[in-house]
């Protein structure tokens, strides 16, 4: 599965993903670091790729065609429990459910919307 991995996703979760076969672009390390979410979206999408973040506001391009979203909240955030709740969302969705799909993890449950677009973006 393709994965766009914002900067504030552990990097021990980035290297779980990739041992489990999955492509990961990780942002940091590049020139794109620290963009503002409404740069890093087009990015994501036009590589194809599933975003997983901890910042809400990419929840407002669940009603778009894209390649799916990942959304950890939780309330007292620390790399192990985001890194839980990734896998834990990685492990209930499979790579065909993604496109479309917004999961949004929090501390005790998750909420998901699927977009109306019928499919995803080109």
């Amino acid at each position: 599965m393709r994965i766009f991995a914002d900067e504030n996703i552990p990097a021990m979760t980035v290297r779980e993903l990739r041992a489990m076969g999955h492509d990961v672009a990780d942002i940091r390390g590049t020139p794109e670091q620290g963009a503002e979410d409404h740069d890093l979206w087009p990015m994501a999408q036009q590589a194809g790729r599933l975003l997983i973040t901890t910042d809400k506001g990419f929840s407002e391009y669940r009603n778009e065609a894209h390649h799916g979203i990942l959304i950890i909240c939780l309330k007292q955030p620390n790399r192990r429990k985001i890194h839980q709740r990734v896998m834990q969302a990685m492990r209930r969705h499979g790579e065909k459910e993604w496109p479309g799909l917004m999961i949004k993890m929090k501390d005790f449950v998750q909420t998901a919307w699927k977009s109306h677009q019928d499919q995803s973006p080109g």
